[in-house]
């Protein structure tokens, strides 16, 4: 009986034995599997509705954390060597011609009194992590002129015993994005060139999971482009300069990217952006802002008239002879709709009347950045060129219109056809050859600027510039049939 007993309690032994062997194979088989999905936002092991992982799910792989504690990627520049930089840390990228942009991953906080962005770590720095950066968040850091009216932001890495003065009187779950409305942004042009289209390059792939930090912010800014900060964050802005409460955030980025005049260049990109979809992000917000429903496609050709929009500047580079153009142009085949400049509209309502156009035609200056607003490789850009202005023209709207698909053409003003011609006389070398005058005469930008853009309005040869319509008028309807589907 003894040896029975014995031989049933070896037998149970060995079930035991084999059943604890499978359990910590499927623990260390499986287990792995499981926690993989951590560091995209899927933790199995932490509640479904933490604001952590619900972050991690709306803004996608691309921003999710690189591993671990690491916090969403907040440069998204590629070859950038903060692209990959480690939480707690600050990295500042400055090999760029035009822009310094500097990140900080961690635990940002405000002081307004030395305008600074803090960087508590949760341990104490090391001996060198005190050293500072000091950033200018504008993006023309070559031109001296208009850097010394931007302000400087300091960066630096605090001791612990700054905790206590620096609590938080706002938290947000989200980074930082420090750029400035100043400068130059009063105008048009660079409102989006150094303002807007860089904040976008810098941060959209955050998918709006950040709050900016506005130096020189002024209501009228932010009531013109309100539409578009509110594409670019879910948040408040913050006035960096007045608002005296410390601010606490997840990551800071200081200054933006650019990638040249209105351009968005893919290759430097992780997610390959395009200027199709900057237009493409303008046109969702505002056409959801009227309520505007794009057009059916023609199904009969012809069924309307193409509609040129002529811009129609005040004070410099007018069009003297405005009226009769229009009506060259209507004779011709448009239906013409004159678009005031610096009228009180809504950009909303700009943003309806310029997508409604078929080509775009007007003097250069910056109210032309509103061909970011006509429909892509549907629409053309007519830039009327001043003496003296060539290569601004080119290099303002002629070489990023083409890049956006948009049919150019241009119409070089001569000199009996400029006001500066009644001043000088035709045969004055400022007329008869700008970039003779320029050179001979040692002019800066600033005297230039004061020669032949302020200081020169054109009135048009309707003869020489019946021809440039008509190009115009061919090219819509060209573009109209094509957009009839086929039976």
């Amino acid at each position: 009986m003894d040896d029975v007993a014995g031989v049933k309690k070896g037998k149970w032994a060995f079930v035991q034995f084999f059943f604890v062997l499978c359990v910590v194979l499927c623990v260390l088989l499986y287990a792995p599997r499981v926690l993989v999905f951590a560091p995209y936002g899927i933790d199995f092991f932490a509640p479904s509705s933490t604001q952590e992982t619900s972050c991690m799910s709306e803004l996608g792989p691309h921003v999710a954390a690189n591993a671990g504690d690491e916090g969403p990627i907040l440069d998204n520049q590629v070859g950038s060597p903060c692209s990959s930089m480690r939480n707690n840390t600050i990295c500042c990228d400055r090999s760029d011609f035009n822009t310094d942009v500097c990140f900080m991953a961690g635990d940002v906080r405000t002081d307004a009194a030395s305008l600074s962005l803090l960087l508590f770590p949760p341990q104490a720095p090391g001996r060198n992590a005190t050293a500072e950066e000091r950033v200018q968040p504008y993006p023309r850091k070559w031109e001296k002129y208009i850097m010394r009216r931007i302000h400087e932001v300091r960066l630096r890495v605090a001791q612990a015993e700054e905790s206590a003065e620096h609590r938080c009187d706002v938290r947000h779950d989200a980074p930082v994005l420090v750029m400035s409305a100043g400068g130059y942004t009063d105008n048009f042009f660079h409102a989006f060139n150094d303002g807007l289209l860089p904040s976008w390059l810098t941060v959209q792939h955050l998918r709006r999971r950040v709050v900016l930090g506005v130096l020189s912010y002024n209501p009228s800014w932010a009531g013109t482009f309100s539409e578009i900060i509110s594409g670019l964050s879910d948040y408040r802005v913050v006035d960096l300069i007045n608002d005296k409460r410390t601010h606490c955030f997840t990551g800071a980025i200081v200054g933006t990217r650019f990638h040249g005049i209105l351009n968005v260049e893919p290759t430097r990109l992780r997610d390959n952006k395009t200027i199709f979809d900057f237009h493409q992000f303008l046109a969702d917000l505002y056409e959801m802002t009227e309520g505007h429903k794009p057009e059916k496609h023609q199904l009969v050709p012809h069924t309307r008239r193409p509609r040129l929009g002529i811009v129609s500047r005040k004070g410099t580079r007018v069009i003297e002879n405005q009226a009769a153009v229009a009506h060259l142009a209507s004779s011709i085949g448009f239906d013409v709709d004159i678009l005031e400049t610096a009228n009180g509209m809504p950009l909303s309502a700009v943003y309806a009347s310029v997508r409604a156009c078929d080509a775009l035609v007007g003097v250069h200056g910056a109210d032309l950045t509103k061909f970011l607003f006509l429909r892509p490789g549907r629409a053309a850009l007519a830039q009327i060129v001043p003496l003296g202005l060539s290569p601004n023209a080119r290099a303002c709207f002629g070489v990023p219109s083409a890049r956006m698909w948009l049919h150019y053409d241009k119409y070089d003003v001569r000199g009996h056809e400029s006001s500066l011609s009644r001043k000088y006389g035709l045969d004055d070398v400022v007329v008869a050859d700008p970039e003779k005058a320029k050179r001979d005469n040692g002019w800066d930008i600033v005297a230039v600027a004061r020669v032949y853009l302020r200081g020169q309005n054109v009135s048009l040869d309707l003869g020489r510039f019946r021809e440039a319509l008509a190009r115009l008028h061919s090219q819509a309807l060209l573009l109209q049939r094509q957009e009839i589907p086929k039976r």
